[in-house]
């Protein structure tokens, strides 16, 4: 059987940035330390770590572009919501209706992060940094 030649993947490339959000509550807004992380091997998504006092990170995926467009105009559904807040922050609205985080963090903290992936992987190239073989592998391909 006759199989398409593959490209070689890119060299992996990983960014990581310790950045300071808010856990809002109704009564106050909680500090909380995070890490965000860019894998090219996963081009499309930030990993944002949100590290809880005595427990393992809780790990939320969102995507790239939306953070940018969020930056601008409410943007996401489902579960990760973004929108602009006040005085140049910006609001991440994670997790399902009900028992809902709101995170505020720095937009344009966030925002160079998200600019520096573009850098790693620009937009339109992410496909070439998938390996896409254990996939077409588990279809028989």
């Amino acid at each position: 059987m006759y199989q398409h030649p593959v490209a070689p993947l890119p060299a992996p490339r990983v960014l990581t940035q310790p950045m300071a959000m808010e856990l809002l509550t109704a009564d106050m807004a909680l500090r909380i330390d995070t890490t965000v992380c860019y894998d090219s091997r996963d081009p499309h998504a930030l990993s944002i770590a949100f590290h809880l006092l005595g427990e393992e990170p809780v790990v939320w995926r969102v995507d790239r572009e939306m953070v940018l467009a969020g930056s601008l105009r409410p943007t996401g559904d489902g579960e990760v919501r973004v929108h602009p807040g006040p005085d140049g922050t910006l609001l991440l609205r994670l997790g399902p209706a009900g028992t809902r985080a709101v995170v505020r963090c720095e937009q344009e903290a966030l925002a160079r992060v998200v600019r520096e992936t573009f850098v790693l992987v620009p937009q339109g190239t992410e496909e070439r940094h998938i390996d896409w073989g254990p996939l077409l592998a588990s279809l028989g391909a």
